[in-house]
Protein backbone atom coordinates (compact mmCIF):
# COMPACT_ATOMS: atom_id res chain seq x y z
CA UNK A 1 0.00 0.00 0.00
CA UNK A 2 1.38 3.44 -0.91
CA UNK A 3 1.71 6.25 1.57
CA UNK A 4 -1.19 8.69 1.84
CA UNK A 5 -0.49 11.70 -0.43
CA UNK A 6 -1.50 14.07 2.41
CA UNK A 7 1.57 13.04 4.42
CA UNK A 8 4.20 15.74 4.01
CA UNK A 9 1.75 18.58 3.30
CA UNK A 10 2.97 21.73 5.08
CA UNK A 11 1.30 25.04 5.84
CA UNK A 12 3.23 28.09 7.07
CA UNK A 13 1.88 31.37 8.46
CA UNK A 14 3.92 34.44 9.39
CA UNK A 15 2.86 36.86 12.06
CA UNK A 16 4.25 39.93 13.77
CA UNK A 17 4.04 39.62 17.58
CA UNK A 18 2.36 42.80 18.85
CA UNK A 19 3.77 44.54 21.91
CA UNK A 20 0.42 44.10 23.64
CA UNK A 21 1.22 40.38 23.95
CA UNK A 22 4.30 40.89 26.13
CA UNK A 23 3.49 39.60 29.61
CA UNK A 24 6.89 39.32 31.24
CA UNK A 25 10.12 41.25 31.71
CA UNK A 26 12.30 41.56 28.64
CA UNK A 27 9.16 41.81 26.46
CA UNK A 28 8.69 38.03 26.69
CA UNK A 29 5.51 36.53 25.27
CA UNK A 30 3.82 33.56 26.91
CA UNK A 31 3.89 30.13 25.29
CA UNK A 32 0.14 30.12 24.72
CA UNK A 33 0.64 32.72 21.98
CA UNK A 34 2.60 30.26 19.86
CA UNK A 35 0.16 27.43 20.59
CA UNK A 36 -2.56 29.70 19.17
CA UNK A 37 -0.50 30.07 15.98
CA UNK A 38 -0.16 26.30 15.81
CA UNK A 39 -3.96 26.03 16.02
CA UNK A 40 -4.28 28.43 13.07
CA UNK A 41 -1.92 26.46 10.81
CA UNK A 42 -3.57 23.19 11.89
CA UNK A 43 -6.94 24.59 10.81
CA UNK A 44 -5.60 25.41 7.36
CA UNK A 45 -4.05 21.93 7.09
CA UNK A 46 -7.45 20.37 7.84
CA UNK A 47 -9.16 22.58 5.28
CA UNK A 48 -6.58 21.65 2.63
CA UNK A 49 -6.59 17.90 3.39
CA UNK A 50 -10.22 17.30 4.33
CA UNK A 51 -12.29 20.38 3.36
CA UNK A 52 -13.16 20.90 7.04
CA UNK A 53 -11.68 23.04 9.82
CA UNK A 54 -11.26 19.96 12.02
CA UNK A 55 -10.81 19.98 15.79
CA UNK A 56 -7.64 19.89 17.84
CA UNK A 57 -7.57 16.75 20.01
CA UNK A 58 -4.20 17.02 21.75
CA UNK A 59 -0.69 18.40 21.86
CA UNK A 60 2.25 16.13 22.59
CA UNK A 61 5.85 16.93 23.36
CA UNK A 62 5.61 20.74 23.39
CA UNK A 63 9.11 22.18 23.77
CA UNK A 64 9.89 25.84 24.39
CA UNK A 65 13.39 26.12 22.95
CA UNK A 66 14.01 29.87 22.74
CA UNK A 67 12.21 33.03 23.89
CA UNK A 68 9.57 34.77 21.82
CA UNK A 69 9.51 38.54 22.30
CA UNK A 70 7.16 41.33 21.35
CA UNK A 71 8.26 42.73 18.00
CA UNK A 72 9.40 39.35 16.67
CA UNK A 73 8.15 38.04 13.35
CA UNK A 74 7.28 34.36 13.72
CA UNK A 75 6.84 31.62 11.16
CA UNK A 76 4.60 28.79 12.33
CA UNK A 77 4.57 25.60 10.27
CA UNK A 78 2.45 22.47 10.53
CA UNK A 79 3.40 19.35 8.56
CA UNK A 80 1.24 16.24 8.26
CA UNK A 81 3.22 13.23 9.51
CA UNK A 82 0.44 10.61 9.76
CA UNK A 83 -3.07 10.17 8.36
CA UNK A 84 -5.57 7.94 10.13
CA UNK A 85 -9.22 7.32 9.32
CA UNK A 86 -10.32 10.54 11.10
CA UNK A 87 -7.15 11.72 12.81
CA UNK A 88 -4.12 13.54 11.48
CA UNK A 89 -0.81 13.83 13.32
CA UNK A 90 1.00 17.12 12.74
CA UNK A 91 4.55 18.26 13.49
CA UNK A 92 4.79 21.94 14.46
CA UNK A 93 7.68 24.37 14.46
CA UNK A 94 7.70 28.08 15.27
CA UNK A 95 10.73 30.08 14.16
CA UNK A 96 11.70 33.68 14.88
CA UNK A 97 12.66 35.16 11.49
CA UNK A 98 12.92 38.85 12.47
CA UNK A 99 13.75 40.40 15.84
CA UNK A 100 13.73 43.93 17.29
CA UNK A 101 17.07 45.70 17.80
CA UNK A 102 16.35 48.30 20.52
CA UNK A 103 20.11 48.81 20.91
CA UNK A 104 20.08 50.41 17.42
CA UNK A 105 16.93 52.49 17.80
CA UNK A 106 13.40 52.53 19.12
CA UNK A 107 11.93 50.89 16.04
CA UNK A 108 15.02 49.11 14.68
CA UNK A 109 14.74 45.44 13.75
CA UNK A 110 16.60 42.90 11.66
CA UNK A 111 16.01 39.79 9.60
CA UNK A 112 17.87 36.97 11.33
CA UNK A 113 20.55 35.30 9.20
CA UNK A 114 19.28 31.94 10.48
CA UNK A 115 15.76 31.55 11.87
CA UNK A 116 15.68 30.77 15.59
CA UNK A 117 13.59 27.70 16.45
CA UNK A 118 11.46 28.86 19.37
CA UNK A 119 8.83 26.13 19.87
CA UNK A 120 8.29 22.61 18.56
CA UNK A 121 5.42 20.22 19.18
CA UNK A 122 3.38 17.41 17.77
CA UNK A 123 -0.38 17.37 17.81
CA UNK A 124 -3.42 15.43 16.74
CA UNK A 125 -6.43 16.86 14.93
CA UNK A 126 -9.63 15.08 14.05
CA UNK A 127 -11.89 15.60 11.06
CA UNK A 128 -15.36 14.25 10.23
CA UNK A 129 -15.55 10.82 8.68
CA UNK A 130 -15.45 10.89 4.87
CA UNK A 131 -18.88 10.51 3.34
Amino acid sequence: MSEDPRVGLSVTHRRYVPHGHAHYGGSLVDGAYVLGLFGDVATEVCIRTDADEGLFASYDDVRFRAPVRAGDVLEATATVTRVGRRSRTLAFEARVVCRPRPDKGESAAEVLAEPLVAVTATGTVVVPAAT
